[in-house]
């Protein structure tokens, strides 16, 4: 079966085809995103307004991409899935609209889908992987912890009390003037720097050890850089410290939470998945404790319409569709 995939729920416009069979087996024919880096750099974060009104000019193009990229024509596509929610629901609009109009025009079948589904979902696109397993989600808008318990059933034991670590990356990263994107930018930084060199304090929810805080993080650090002191740190070394704490704060809880379940498996995967730092202390502390650390290739951390294609195509299969009367979700709870 041949799926398009669409997704738009943030900043990137992107367009895939997978051909799958089978509940989370797939082949990838082609995938293509659209970037907005260039775009939003100058105001150091995402513009909602800027995003979706580039999504109008480039949503187009980037499908007609995947298709040419993929080899086949929009008359040989047996389903359509895009993304309905969470996210920017400017952007998320755009890119439910246009696959409204190919499936009204085209009469094939289409499924609205959870772009955190995607996520979850993402580390199946290039490794086989036995249910249920552990994932954890990091993200610029999303930081939680998953129990993957089979298509369709998922269930949140972990969360972000506050910030998401993307967005701390982001925030800390304009903080010292590194520009955007910021996750990108300290993890490169780190690479010079002494993670030991500035203190930088961990935070624990009391109470509940597998949920997450990261806006004392990022206060610890606006209030260093008020200080004399804290101005005269060597920025490789402020940024390794504090990539090293964000990351603490990400295993130890995910270990709590695998060794809560009894899970062998831990997904890796998000935007925040990237960060090198990350894969290599989680893989350690995974190994460690007897247990696999899964996550996708780089390019399918962030989003991307592979992982979409992949998680409407369960349900495609099925033989279930979505009416076309359905509305985009910016708070779209899973």
């Amino acid at each position: 079966m041949l799926i398009l995939g669409i997704e738009s729920s943030c900043d990137d416009a992107a367009a895939a085809v997978i051909e799958t069979s089978a509940a989370g087996i797939a082949e990838i024919r082609s995938s293509t995103v659209a970037n907005q880096d260039d775009i939003h750099r100058a105001y150091g974060g995402i513009v909602p307004e800027l995003a979706s009104r580039n999504h109008v000019v480039t949503i187009g193009p980037v499908v007609e991409r995947a298709l040419m990229a993929a080899g086949c024509r929009l008359a040989e596509v047996e389903g359509i899935a895009v993304t309905r929610g969470p996210g920017l629901v400017g952007s998320l609009l755009v890119g439910l609209m246009f696959a409204k109009g190919l499936a009204q025009a085209s009469g094939v079948a289409m499924v609205g889908v959870n772009h955190i589904e995607g996520h979850l979902l993402a580390p199946l696109l290039e490794n086989r992987i036995a249910m249920p397993y552990l994932a954890l989600v990091v993200s610029g808008g999303h930081t939680a912890l998953f129990a993957v318990e089979d298509f369709g059933r998922y269930r949140r034991i972990g969360r972000t009390r506050d910030d998401a670590a993307g967005e701390a990356f982001d925030k800390v990263a304009k903080l010292m003037g590194l520009g955007y994107p910021g996750g990108r930018a300290i993890d490169e930084m780190s690479r010079r720097g002494n993670r030991k060199s500035v203190r930088i304090p961990r935070a624990h929810v009391k109470g509940a050890p597998m949920d997450f805080s990261f806006s004392g993080v990022k206060t610890a650090v606006a209030t260093l850089l008020a200080t004399e002191s804290g101005r005269a740190e060597r920025p490789e070394d402020l940024a390794a410290s504090f990539q090293e704490a964000v990351v603490e704060m990400l295993v130890k809880p995910t270990i709590a939470a695998a060794r809560e379940l009894g899970a062998d498996t831990i997904a890796l995967t998000g935007g925040v998945a990237a960060n090198s730092r990350l894969r290599d202390k989680l893989a350690e502390a995974a190994a460690a404790d007897g247990r696999r650390l899964v996550a996708p290739a780089l390019k399918y951390c962030t989003d991307n319409a592979a992982m979409i294609a992949l998680a409407g195509g369960y349900r495609l299969i099925r033989g279930e569709r979505d009416a076309l009367s359905i509305d985009a979700e910016a708070n779209l709870s899973l």
